[in-house]
């Protein structure tokens, strides 16, 4: 431990359970020093993330449900009671229908593409707004993507649209915030064992890809993004904004398979 993140509070979405890549973030930041709030839809995770934010230490469980602004107003109302301030905030939700993330991308219904787009884009931008004004020593927010936003991925469909949105919401919102010295980055893993990465078509296949094709011949783990996520929490990255780290394994930059594996 080098206490990177002494004396910053930041506010953790998104985690699901113990192998949530919001976990392994919450992980390394709390290793770091950082004094941590979680935020979760209580009434669909709250069950699961009290018992995880116990073991961690971790006293500040708020519900964040992104479909109600009145629940994410409340939230960060509750962050400005708690501290004050806030340093830095992970956006770490995503959302679509399983149903459509295998198939064609074609038979996306209109229904599920506005409401992943709703979760998974809308609700970065909403956090930003929200959490913009407790940053008034400058800051940093985070999200999470994957590199289906910018290459055809099978079985990706909607959420790769979604994450491109995502993407581009990185680069508008670092414009927007940088006078204020707020950072805004995302992550892009590669294929991960999640709850999430579960739930896309081919999961499995996608994983064992990565591992015999990326140029380190292994897929991101907890520890290496959330150490990626203390790096752009921290004073370090005082000038990274609007960037997407790739933390694949060098997956991306991979052209077709390694000769091994035609």
């Amino acid at each position: 431990m080098a206490d990177l993140l002494k004396g910053k509070r930041g506010f953790i979405t998104g985690i699901a359970n113990n192998r949530s890549l919001a976990y392994g973030i919450a992980e390394a930041c709390l290793a770091e020093g950082a004094e941590l709030a979680f935020g979760c839809q209580m009434d669909i995770f709250g069950d699961k993330v009290k018992p995880l934010a116990d073991t961690m230490g971790v006293d500040t469980v708020v519900d964040y449900n992104v479909l109600d602004d009145d629940s994410t107003t409340a939230a960060f109302e509750a962050l400005q009671d708690k501290w004050g301030t806030l340093d830095f905030a992970l956006h770490a939700i995503a959302y679509s229908d399983k149903s459509e993330l295998t198939g064609r991308f074609t038979n996306t219904t209109r229904d599920n593409f506005k409401n992943s787009m709703d979760i998974s884009v809308y609700s970065f931008i909403d956090m930003a707004k929200k959490a913009a004004p407790l940053m008034t020593n400058g800051g940093s927010l985070m999200t999470l993507t994957f590199q289906g936003s910018h290459k055809a991925t099978p079985w990706y469909n909607v959420m790769g649209v979604a994450k491109a949105a995502l993407e581009s919401s990185v680069l508008y919102l670092a414009n927007d915030l940088g006078p204020d010295g707020i950072r805004v980055n995302a992550i892009s893993p590669g294929p991960m064992k999640t709850l999430s990465g579960a739930a896309i078509g081919g999961a499995r296949k996608t994983f064992r890809w990565t591992e015999a094709n990326s140029p380190l011949r292994s897929n991101a783990t907890l520890a290496t993004v959330g150490g990626t996520a203390v790096y752009l929490a921290s004073d370090y990255s005082g000038s990274t904004t609007g960037e997407t780290i790739m933390v694949d394994g060098g997956l991306h930059i991979i052209g077709m398979p390694q000769p091994d594996n035609f």
